[in-house]
C-alpha cells in the first residue's frame, strides 16, 4: 500500500521507517513535522492528494506530547484538514495518539469504551483531536499507546538520561503507572494495521496499544539507571523517590489490548526487553556526536 506518513522524523516515526526498510511491505511517503506545519487546508488537502496514498499514518501528536512539546490549537486544526481531505479522497486515516486523554482515575486498564477525561490542556487537546478525526473521517483508526521511548528524539529516555550523563539526579514520583511502548514495537504494531488495512479489513474505530508490563516513572527510571551503568559513570543514588503527599491517590494509564488482540491478532512485550538495546544505541550515537 502508498502510505504518507506525517511526522516521519519523531521517534515513532522513524521506527515504522527502519521496520518498514527491512520488510518492504509498503511504500511510504514521509513527510516531517516542519513539512506539516501547514498555515491553510488547502496546503495540507495538496499534501493527501500529491502522495496519492491509500492510508495516512499521523504520529505528529502523539510526538508532540510525549516530547514535552506544547500541543497547540493549530495542530488541532491541522487534524482536521487532513480528517476532511482522507475522508473527501476516500482515504483512510490512521491517527495515533496516547494514554493521556485519560485522567489516570481508574483503578483498571482502561478500555475503548471509556470516554477520555483528562481536564488538563494536552489531554483536551489531545481528546478533541481524536473527536475530529472520528468526527470528519468514516475510515479512521484511532491508535491510543503508552508513552513512546526511543534512542532516537525527544522522549522518556532522552528526558531521563541526558541529566544523568551530566552527573545530576532525577526526582521522579511513583504515582502515576502506565504502559510504556519501544518505538519500535509502536512501529510493528503501526505495520501489522497496515498490513490487515491491505487485504480489504475495515475495522474503523478506537484500539490500545501498550506494552504487557507497567510501570511508574520511578520504575521506568531505575530500569533505566541499570542499563546506563554499563556505559556511563551514574551514582546509585541518581534517581530518587518524589515523596508524595499523604493520601494521594494512585493513578493508573494502563490501557487494556484485548480488542487490537481480537480484531488484529496483534500481541503485547514487555518494556524491558528492549531496555538494553536502547540505552546502547543512544549510547553509542551519543559517542559519535561528541567525536
Amino acid at each position: 500500500m502508498r502510505v504518507l506518513l506525517l511526522g516521519s522524523d519523531t521517534p515513532l516515526g522513524m521506527a515504522v521507517q527502519e521496520r518498514q526498510a527491512m520488510l518492504g511491505r509498503h511504500e511510504l511517503f514521509p513527510l516531517s513535522r516542519s513539512a506539516c506545519r501547514w498555515k491553510s487546508e488547502r496546503q495540507a488537502k495538496k499534501s493527501v492528494v500529491r502522495a496519492r496514498c491509500d492510508v495516512v499514518v499521523d504520529v505528529r501528536i502523539e510526538a508532540a506530547g510525549d516530547g514535552g512539546i506544547q500541543i497547540q490549537p493549530l495542530d488541532l486544526k491541522r487534524c482536521h484538514w487532513i480528517a476532511k481531505a482522507c475522508q473527501r479522497t476516500g482515504t483512510a486515516y490512521l491517527y495515533i495518539s496516547s494514554s493521556r486523554v485519560f485522567s489516570g482515575r481508574l483503578e483498571r486498564p482502561y478500555t475503548e469504551r471509556d470516554e477520555p477525561d483528562n481536564e488538563g490542556s494536552v489531554g483536551e487537546l489531545l481528546r478533541d483531536a481524536e473527536a475530529v478525526v472520528a468526527q470528519t473521517c468514516e475510515r479512521h483508526l484511532i491508535l491510543r499507546f503508552g508513552p513512546i521511548f526511543s534512542y532516537e528524539g525527544t522522549n522518556l529516555i532522552s528526558q531521563m538520561l541526558e541529566p544523568l550523563r551530566e552527573g545530576d539526579s532525577l526526582v521522579l514520583d511513583d504515582n502515576l503507572r502506565g504502559c510504556p511502548v519501544a518505538a519500535d514495537d509502536g512501529a510493528r504494531v503501526v505495520l501489522a494495521l497496515l498490513d490487515q488495512l491491505g487485504t480489504g479489513l475495515e475495522p474503523w474505530g478506537i484500539y490500545h496499544y501498550g506494552s504487557s508490563d507497567t510501570a511508574t516513572y520511578y520504575e521506568f527510571a531505575e530500569a533505566l539507571l541499570a542499563a546506563a551503568s554499563q556505559f556511563f559513570d551514574v551514582s546509585a543514588s541518581a534517581v530518587e523517590l518524589e515523596r508524595e503527599p499523604e493520601g494521594l491517590r494512585p493513578l493508573n494509564r494502563a490501557l487494556d489490548c484485548t480488542r487490537i488482540r481480537n480484531t488484529f491478532a496483534i500481541r503485547q512485550i514487555p518494556w524491558r526487553s528492549a531496555i538494553g538495546d536502547m540505552v546502547k544505541e543512544y549510547h553509542h550515537r551519543q559517542q559519535a556526536g561528541e567525536n
